[in-house]
């Protein structure tokens, strides 16, 4: 017997085929059993016939529990009215594992019940479209910057300082020294673009920050790519074309898993060339508009990024910031020595920042006051000093987060959603 994945049904049609995989649902019309069958890449429905299979077949296919492992076989036919278009005439069941009363029902359950269940929750189709989102996002991204002659380097996760800020830091011991969970692995993609050019890393990153907002998590996935030679303006086109061919490829590839989410596509299908780009003081011209008060070097929180973003149909390009509110290795305008030339890409619909990233300080002794003037030790990144001690030129990278970017293409509401298993301020388990 030919065993076959319910995706590729189509391809057995009028065939006697086997599927594996768990009773997602069951019901039954007195002379007809119907089981719906969930194999991680689809779902098809199998009939059982009173008269076409054995007495004891037609029982079991009546009270199999929920979730059990099953296998099926039958002749393969196409029904339109049936889950994924095909569907399978039964005249096989066997039941590898019995499951116990499954605790997710169709009923609405609380999120902190899901939460606990997560590793159940994740077999319900909504969950399992998100993360198939999420796989083609990051076959995208890598995709794209293969092409345009990155080469992925993996970062360490253990680091001596931090990147972003040490009030955001996860502590541990390293055998008798303090050590980090990184923030970041821009600092060392720096040091690798200086030996191949054009760089990045994709791995998770840790922000110790206790906060409770849909947009926010301890632990989650970063896409950062730097580039030798690179200035703001260089790698706002790259983050540009990045998110176009990311979206554009979810939608070639997993636009039914999008209308499973019942995501509007018109929406995503009008991101494209140009992204709207305005400066940190036209936004804060912008938001004086709204009646939005804010005062020039202050940051954008969610409020006034959703603000910002609510007059455009695709990302919003925001650039050159003032110094004092960005990191410490962010170069300085030449023309404006109180801006830092970064930029932040905010997503329409309220989705918040996907994007965050910039030109580095290239200079020794500029970079070394900002050390300083940070109060940060020179002793921990003298490493990273070295990289303006040989050779330096000009670079700049941004860092995507994967979590976000893929809320905003699923049009999911929180960001716990997006992870196959959430770390949050008061949630580590399961």
């Amino acid at each position: 017997m030919r065993r076959a994945y319910i995706k590729n049904l189509r391809e057995h049609l009028d065939q006697e085929v086997e599927i594996r995989g768990w009773v997602y649902h069951r019901r039954s019309s007195g002379k007809l059993h119907f089981l719906v069958i969930r194999d991680g890449g689809g779902m098809a429905q199998v009939l059982y016939f009173k008269g076409d299979v054995s007495p004891e077949l037609f029982e079991l296919s009546d009270r199999v529990p929920l979730e059990s492992s099953v296998i099926a076989r039958g002749k393969v036919r196409e029904d339109k009215r049936s889950p994924g278009g095909f569907e399978l005439s039964g005249n096989y069941l066997e039941v590898v594992h019995s499951a116990e009363p499954y605790p997710i029902q169709p009923k609405e359950h609380g999120v902190d019940f899901l939460l606990q269940n997560r590793h159940l929750w994740l077999r319900s189709p909504r969950q399992a479209a998100i993360l198939k989102v999420r796989d083609e996002l990051i076959k995208a991204v890598r995709e794209f910057l293969d092409r345009e002659g990155f080469i992925l380097v993996d970062a360490p996760i253990f680091t001596p300082a931090a990147c972003e800020g040490t009030t955001t830091l996860f502590a541990t011991d390293y055998f008798g020294e303090k050590a980090y969970l990184t923030q970041s692995g821009q600092l060392y993609m720096e040091a690798a673009a200086m030996a191949l050019g054009k760089v990045y890393c994709l791995g998770p990153t840790f922000r110790a920050e206790k906060s409770k907002t849909r947009r926010h998590l301890t632990e989650f996935w970063m896409l950062e790519p730097e580039a030798a030679w690179y200035h703001l303006e260089d790698v706002m086109d790259l983050a540009e074309d990045l998110i176009i061919f990311s979206v554009q490829r979810v939608l070639e590839r997993r636009s039914e898993d999008l209308m499973v989410l019942e995501r509007d596509l018109k929406k995503l299908e009008a991101i494209k060339k140009p992204f709207p780009r305005i400066t940190y003081d036209q936004a804060i011209q912008l938001l004086a508009q709204k009646n939005i008060n804010i005062k020039w070097g202050e940051d954008f929180g969610a409020d006034q990024d959703t603000a910002l973003s609510a007059d455009f149909d695709r990302p919003l390009v925001i650039h050159r910031y003032p110094a004092d509110i960005k990191a410490f290795y962010m170069a300085n305008d030449q023309e404006r020595p109180e801006l830092a030339l970064g930029v932040d890409i905010i997503a329409p619909e309220g989705f918040g920042e996907i994007v965050g990233g910039g030109e580095r300080e290239w200079r020794h002794d500029k970079l070394l006051e900002k050390i300083r003037k940070h109060r940060l030790s020179q002793e921990v990144f003298s490493w990273y000093l070295d990289l303006r001690r040989y050779g330096s030129v000009p670079h700049s990278g941004f860092g995507l987060g994967i979590e976000r970017t893929l809320a905003w293409i699923c049009g999911v509401h929180h960001v716990r959603e997006t992870i196959p298993f959430p770390r949050m301020l008061e949630r580590i388990y399961p």
